[in-house]
């Protein structure tokens, strides 16, 4: 699926108006609802081949992909699919019980991952993530997102000394889908 295409389908399927509370506390008047794009088969498929090109041209030495749960572990499993890298699950905090693991997947401290994440506002789960996977001894510098909302997210990740990656942005997608609803001629 062409990436405009894609672009169409996510506002299509995921985008929602109405007055949202953000994860980062912020209000919005729009919503995309990722588990609308990451439940549909076609669009996830789509979405891991996109995220997959993305690694390999923004960062062509990852040895495997790193995903928060929840939302980006479909998204992590279907770039891990399409490029053959393996991929991590970076847990919110560590599990109480069993191995006790923040990190879900083998690797070796050292290796470079690449994050993926689903929708990026503030940056705080995506910094949060990076810090789990540095904290680690993996060596982390490129997060690639299907959306940024452009609220902060990709500053939060420099401060870090990383960068975003969007496939994204929602002003793009915003003034897409305005110019979609507008009649012609």
């Amino acid at each position: 699926m062409k990436r405009e295409e894609l672009g169409a389908a996510l506002r299509e399927h995921a985008y929602l108006e109405g007055d949202f509370v953000l994860r980062s506390g912020r209000r919005s008047s729009y919503y995309l609802d990722k588990y609308r794009f990451e439940t549909r088969p076609e669009l996830l498929s789509a979405l891991g081949e996109h995220i997959a090109a993305e690694v390999s041209e923004n960062e062509p030495e990852a040895v495997r992909l790193a995903g928060p749960e929840l939302g980006a572990v479909a998204l992590a499993a279907a770039a891990s699919l399409a490029s053959s890298l393996p991929f991590l699950i970076v847990r919110k905090s560590a599990k109480e019980y069993g191995t006790a693991n923040r990190l879900e997947g083998a690797f070796e401290a050292g290796e470079r991952v690449c994050l993926v994440e689903d929708v990026v506002t503030s940056g705080g789960a995506v910094v949060e993530a990076l810090d789990a996977v540095r904290e680690a001894g993996l060596k982390c510098r490129i997060a690639v997102c299907v959306v940024d909302r452009e609220e902060g997210g990709a500053d939060a990740l420099a401060r870090k000394g990383a960068r975003l990656v969007p496939l994204f942005r929602a002003g793009d997608l915003l003034s897409a889908e305005k110019t979609a609803a507008k009649p012609h001629g």
